[in-house]
């Protein structure tokens, strides 16, 4: 593999970074959004899981107990 010099480097990372489409403003904002709103909905999910299966636990160890 033949090796590259710094300057060649630096000017193909500066054509690929060009290259780049950076979302805008409201794409970052609406996309945090939705990650926040899914990290909620997960989170209350898993606490209504939870509350299912130790209650389930609870009352079959209280019948059998």
């Amino acid at each position: 593999m033949a090796r590259t010099n710094p300057v060649q480097f630096i000017a193909q990372v500066r054509s690929e970074v060009a290259k780049v489409v950076w979302p805008t403003r409201r794409e970052v904002a609406m996309t945090s959004l939705m990650v926040v709103i899914m990290t909620a909905l997960t989170a209350v999910f898993f606490f209504l899981v939870d509350l299912v299966i130790r209650q389930g636990l609870q009352a079959i160890l209280g019948f059998f107990g």
